[in-house]
């Protein structure tokens, strides 16, 4: 039966107090919650002291993933890198129809991870004096925003106001991703949705997450280069790094070689998943197209903290952080978050959502460990509020014995004993 939108809000209202009341949230909570306050004071992430290593808890980590199979996702996958080295962990298939099961090298679509690669694109182009920080986007892009308060900061922090066009896109799940999935849209065309709905804060007020951004922000990058954004995060980060998975292939639809399938639930309960591996993401482009792997995503966040990638100003800027809610454990600097866990560890990383995937990934701030983990399915809040429990499982090691709690996944129960909170995602989630 499909929920009305009364009936939705209800349901995260209730997965909200339920991690408040918890008091842990180590990952991003839905759009709904509440956002930080337009004075929230940027906290630099320098000099803060942190908890010594620990090793991850494996057979917590295992718990996590059996949660997020059960609660919907066909498969789900994690890779954490230590002082001891690499550790994986899989549960179910990566794909339905063959039954082949979920494999760690496996490439998938890592939806908004792809706003930290084009955050480092366009910060690297800050290093060349190329475009500044706190400059009208007008200035760059004449006459393409209604407001020349804008800034390129704006569009980073997610902080411009401008209306995430995907809520109104994809309102109906299925219906609105079976309307784009072969499509091509040009940025303007994107842009141009957005303006068409009325602007969420005024510029640098408030953090309100939008995809609209960081089409802007590939905007910005290809007018400044004169080559398509495939280009640059080839030319600035694949190749350096060696990525030999990492790829942007739009408007192409196909993950080449060893690679997981996507599903999509319904909004209707009950109805059967929607295979949405191959489609051109050209609703999202250069805020959510790219193809990774677990160990690709766990080797761009390591460089990243440890400065392979931007000079140390630029990177400071990028890891000042604002709180993005009132909980003061989740925050966003410039294309990148922070989660506070409950042991006190901080980490970095981003989270995406595209039709098909939920991903995470994560990193302490040393680079010394770091953790990306998948689920092959979407629009399935459970599952996703499962996959976030790798961050503790993995980050924060074995936990002293205690009462088990039931997890984000229904009718299972949680080594770490809390839910984690939905992260929040490219997509709207309705249930």
């Amino acid at each position: 039966m499909r929920l009305s939108s009364h009936q939705r809000r209800l349901a995260v209202s209730a997965t909200l107090l339920a991690v408040i009341a918890g008091g842990v949230l180590p990952a991003t909570a839905a759009q709904a919650a509440t956002a930080a306050p337009a004075s929230a004071t940027p906290v630099p992430t320098t000099g803060q002291p942190a908890p010594g290593p620990v090793a991850p808890d494996l057979e917590a980590l295992t718990q996590v993933l059996r949660n997020t199979t059960a609660a919907g996702a066909p498969g789900a996958m994690a890779r954490f890198t230590g002082p001891d080295g690499v550790q994986t962990r899989v549960e179910g298939v990566r794909d339905r129809s063959t039954g082949a099961a979920m494999d760690p090298k496996a490439r998938f679509r890592i939806g908004s991870v792809t706003k930290t690669f084009s955050a480092v694109v366009l910060l690297q182009l800050v290093d060349e004096g190329r475009i500044e920080l706190d400059k009208p986007v007008n200035s760059y892009l004449p006459g393409l925003l209604p407001d020349d308060r804008i800034t390129v900061r704006h569009l980073l922090s997610h902080r411009s106001g401008l209306a995430d066009y995907t809520n109104a896109m994809f309102e109906h799940t299925v219906p609105g991703f079976e309307a784009v999935r072969n499509k091509v849209f040009t940025y303007q065309e994107l842009v141009g949705l957005s303006l068409a709905e009325p602007r969420t804060t005024e510029p640098g007020a408030a953090y309100r997450y939008s995809n609209t951004n960081f089409v802007v922000v590939g905007m910005l990058i290809e007018k400044l280069t004169g080559k398509p954004v495939a280009k640059e995060y080839e030319r600035r980060i694949i190749k350096p790094l060696k990525l030999r998975d990492t790829s942007y292939v739009h408007p192409g639809t196909a993950i080449k070689g060893l690679h997981v399938n996507g599903y999509l639930h319904p909004d209707e309960e009950g109805a059967p998943l929607v295979d949405s591996t191959e489609q051109t993401v050209s609703w999202a482009q250069s805020a959510g197209a790219m193809i990774s792997n677990a160990a690709d995503l766990s080797t761009f966040t390591s460089a990243l903290v440890r400065g392979k990638l931007l000079r140390p100003g630029t990177l400071d800027a990028m890891l000042t952080m604002s709180p993005t809610d009132t909980t003061n454990t989740r925050f966003y600097g410039l294309g990148l978050r922070r989660y506070d866990l409950s042991c006190g560890t901080q980490v970095y990383g981003h989270t995406g959502t595209v039709q098909g995937f939920y991903t995470y990934t994560f990193t302490t701030r040393d680079g010394s460990r770091g953790l990306s983990a998948m689920a092959n399915t979407s629009n399935r809040g459970q599952a996703n509020t499962a996959l976030g429990g790798t961050l503790e499982a993995a980050f924060c090691g074995k936990r002293p014995a205690g009462p088990a709690a039931v997890s984000g996944a229904a009718g299972t129960t949680s080594v770490r004993g809390f839910a984690p909170a939905p992260a929040e995602a490219d997509l709207p989630e309705r249930r």
